[in-house]
C-alpha cells in the first residue's frame, strides 16, 4: 500500500485537465506513440467537440521513481460541470489528494474554487499546478497571487507547467508521491469498497469502477450491494490501464473494476458500497444519496410512427446513463412521447445530441420545467413537473418553486449587464466579492426555472465569453406561479403549456405568440394566437389569411359585381375557418425554445 497513490485532477472548465492527464498517460508509456490520440480519457465525440468530460474514467498508471521504486498511480477522472457535481464527490471520496489545475492567462475561476472547497470536504491534499505557462498572455505572478488571496494555499508550492508542451511533468509526479499520502486500511477487515462509477459493456453487462478501502475482493466471491442488499457473484476483477487489465484480486487502497453480472447500469448505485455477503463491513461509506432529477422535458418523436424506434433508442441509452429517468407521455398536438428527468441542462442537451448522434433519432424536446410544489386548500400538497398536470387556479393555497444561489464571476466591466441580467431573472439578495483586482464575483440567490432556459448562453454572450456560473441547490421558497396556455385559433396547444411567475406571465406570452406567428404558415383564413392565464386572454398575435383575388376576371362592369363575389369569398372563408384544422410545424415547438436574441 505504500507504493500505492489516489489522486484526481480537478479545474475549471477549459483549464487543460484532459491534456495533462494525456501528458500523465504517455510519459509512464502506457499507450505508445501510434496509439496514442489527444484526449485519450475521453470516449466519446461529443466530449472531445465540446472540450468537457462527460462520463468520468479511471486509469492505473505504473511508475518509476528515480530512485527505482515502482509506484501505482491510481489517476480517477472527474467530469467538470455542475451538473455531476454529485458524481464528482463519489470520485473524490475514493482519492487521498487532488491535482488543482489553474489556467496561469485565466487564473482562479468560479468552479476552481468550488471544487477546491468540494476537495477540503473530503479532507484531501491539494496541490496546485499552475497551468499553460507557454502562453504569450501567461501572468505566473498574478495566478500565484491569485492563489495566496483566494484558495489560501501556499502559492511557492504550486508547480509549473505546460500539459500541451510536456513541461513540467516529472515535477508533477514527484509532488504526487511526496506529498500525496497512501491510502489507508486493513487487508485483515472486512470488504469495503466505494463505487464511483458504472459503465455498460453490451457483453459482460455493468461494469463497476470502485475505490478499495479495506479488505480485498477476487472471483468468485459473493458480494452484496449495502443501499438495496442485493447479491452478485464475482466473475473478473482488474485494473484500468486504457483498456482493462485482469489480477487475481483487488487488494485495500486499490482502484479497479468488478463484473459481476449486472444487467444494466440502473441496478448500480453511485456512491455504494460493496461488501461481502458472508462477512460483511459494519456501515457503508458515507455520503451515498440517491439522485434526483432538477430539469424536465418532453421528448416526442419527428414523426408519430418513430415512437416504437424512440423507445427502443431510449432503453439502450438508459444502458449506459443512470441518471437518465423516462415515463410515457402523450401530447394533443405532438402524439405519444416520454417526460424525462434530467440532472441539469447540460445534461439535457447532451441526451439529446447522443439520441441524435449514436440512435438517429430525429426528435422534438418541449420547453424545460422544474419541480414546483403546490399546497391545495384542502389540505393536500401536489408536486408537478409537467404543466399539463397543474392544479385549478381556485384550488391552489400557495405555490414554491426551487431556488438555487447562483456565483458569476467576470471581469468588473461587465458588472452592469450581469447585475441587469440576474435581476431581470428574478435574482434576490445579491453580494458582491472581490477575488482579484479588475474581476468580480456576484452571488444571486435566483428560481431554478429562469436559469435552465437559456441564462447561461445570455450571460456568454454580454461577457463576451469571459463569464463563468456555478450553482448549488439551496431550497424552495413560496412564489406566485401561474399556468400560461397556448391557444391556437381557439384550441390550447398542450405542448407549448408552463408555468411561470405571475409578474413574467405576460413577458412569455407574448414572446411565445410572436414566435409561432413568425413559424406556422398562412392558411385560408385568419389564425389568432393567444396567451392565457387563468382563463384570461393575455397576449395576442394574428396570422392574416391568404386573400385569393376573385375579382381579376372582371374588366369593369357594374360594382355590385365584384361586391356579390367578394361577399361569396367571405362567405366561404367563414365556412372554412369553422372547419378548418391549423398545422403547426415541428420548428415551430423548437422555434418557441429560443430567445428573441437569437433570432
Amino acid at each position: 500500500m505504500s507504493n500505492i497513490r489516489n489522486f484526481s485532477i480537478i479545474a475549471h472548465i477549459d483549464h487543460g485537465k484532459s491534456t495533462l492527464a494525456d501528458r500523465l498517460i504517455q510519459h509512464t508509456g502506457l499507450v505508445d506513440a501510434r496509439q496514442f490520440r489527444d484526449q485519450i480519457l475521453d470516449s466519446m465525440d461529443l466530449e472531445r467537440e465540446r472540450g468537457i468530460t462527460i462520463k468520468s474514467q479511471t486509469v492505473t498508471l505504473p511508475y518509476i521513481a528515480a530512485d527505482g521504486t515502482h509506484y501505482e498511480l491510481n489517476l480517477i477522472d472527474t467530469p467538470g460541470h455542475v451538473d455531476f457535481s454529485y458524481e464528482v464527490s463519489r470520485a473524490l471520496a475514493s482519492c487521498e489528494g487532488v491535482l488543482l489545475l489553474i489556467d496561469a492567462s485565466q487564473g482562479v475561476e468560479a468552479q476552481t474554487l468550488a471544487n477546491m472547497y468540494l476537495a477540503m470536504e473530503h479532507d484531501l491534499a491539494i496541490i496546485p499546478v499552475i497551468n499553460k505557462i507557454d502562453l504569450p498572455s501567461a501572468d505566473i505572478d498574478r495566478t500565484r497571487e491569485q492563489i495566496d488571496r483566494e484558495l489560501g494555499l501556499d502559492p511557492d508550492e504550486a508547480l509549473l507547467c505546460s500539459a500541451k508542451e510536456g513541461i513540467g511533468i516529472d515535477a508533477v509526479f514527484d509532488a504526487v508521491i511526496a506529498r500525496i499520502p497512501p491510502p489507508r486500511g486493513s487487508c485483515t477487515e472486512p470488504l469495503s469498497a466505494l463505487l464511483f462509477d458504472a459503465r455498460y459493456d453490451p457483453f459482460r453487462g455493468a461494469i463497476i469502477s470502485c475505490r478499495v478501502f479495506d479488505g480485498t475482493v477476487k472471483p468468485g466471491d459473493i458480494l452484496r450491494f449495502m443501499s438495496n442488499g442485493h447479491t452478485h457473484k464475482v466473475e473478473e476483477v482488474g485494473l484500468f490501464q486504457i483498456v482493462r487489465e485482469p489480477r487475481k484480486e483487488l487488494g485495500t487502497g486499490s482502484v479497479g473494476y468488478i463484473i459481476c453480472g449486472l444487467k444494466t447500469v440502473a441496478d448500480t448505485r453511485v456512491g455504494d458500497t460493496i461488501t461481502h455477503d458472508q462477512r460483511p463491513a459494519a456501515k457503508p461509506q458515507p455520503g451515498f444519496r440517491d439522485v434526483k432529477p432538477v430539469v424536465f422535458s418532453s421528448i416526442y418523436p419527428i414523426s408519430s410512427d418513430e415512437y416504437s424506434a424512440l423507445l427502443d433508442a431510449l432503453e439502450k441509452y438508459k444502458l449506459n446513463d443512470a441518471a437518465l429517468i423516462y415515463q410515457k407521455d402523450s401530447s394533443a398536438a405532438l402524439g405519444q412521447g416520454f417526460r424525462c428527468g434530467f440532472l441539469g441542462l447540460l445534461h439535457l442537451e447532451i441526451v439529446q445530441q447522443r439520441l441524435e448522434r449514436e440512435y438517429q433519432q430525429a426528435i422534438i424536446m418541449t420547453v424545460p420545467s422544474v419541480q414546483y410544489h403546490f399546497k391545495l386548500k384542502d389540505g393536500t400538497s401536489v408536486i408537478v413537473e409537467n404543466p399539463l398536470y397543474a392544479p385549478d387556479p381556485t384550488e391552489i393555497e400557495s405555490a414554491e418553486e426551487p431556488y438555487i444561489r447562483a456565483g458569476i464571476l467576470i471581469p468588473e466591466r461587465y458588472m452592469g449587464v450581469v447585475m441587469n441580467l440576474c435581476l431581470e431573472r428574478r435574482g434576490t439578495n445579491p453580494r458582491t466579492h472581490y477575488p482579484t483586482p479588475g474581476r468580480i464575483e456576484l452571488v444571486f440567490d435566483m428560481p431554478l426555472a429562469e436559469v435552465i432556459f437559456d441564462f447561461y448562453d445570455r450571460l456568454k454572450t454580454i461577457t463576451q465569453g469571459y463569464g463563468s456560473f456555478d450553482y448549488e441547490m439551496i431550497d424552495y421558497r413560496q412564489s406566485e406561479l401561474v399556468k400560461l396556455d397556448i391557444l391556437v385559433n381557439g384550441e390550447r396547444v398542450d405542448a407549448l403549456s408552463l408555468i411561470v411567475h405571475r409578474d413574467r406571465a405576460r413577458q412569455w406570452a407574448v414572446q411565445v405568440c410572436d414566435r409561432l406567428k413568425e413559424e406556422i404558415p398562412r392558411h385560408q383564413f385568419k389564425i389568432a394566437i393567444q396567451g392565457a392565464s387563468g382563463g384570461k386572454i393575455i397576449a395576442r398575435s394574428t396570422i392574416s389569411a391568404f386573400r385569393k383575388d376573385v375579382t381579376a376576371k372582371c374588366y369593369g362592369g357594374d360594382i355590385t359585381r365584384k361586391r356579390k363575389l367578394l361577399e361569396k369569398q367571405k362567405e366561404g372563408k367563414k365556412r372554412m375557418k369553422m372547419v378548418g384544422a391549423v398545422m403547426i410545424p415541428q420548428q415551430a415547438f423548437v422555434a418557441v425554445l429560443k430567445t428573441k436574441d437569437e433570432k
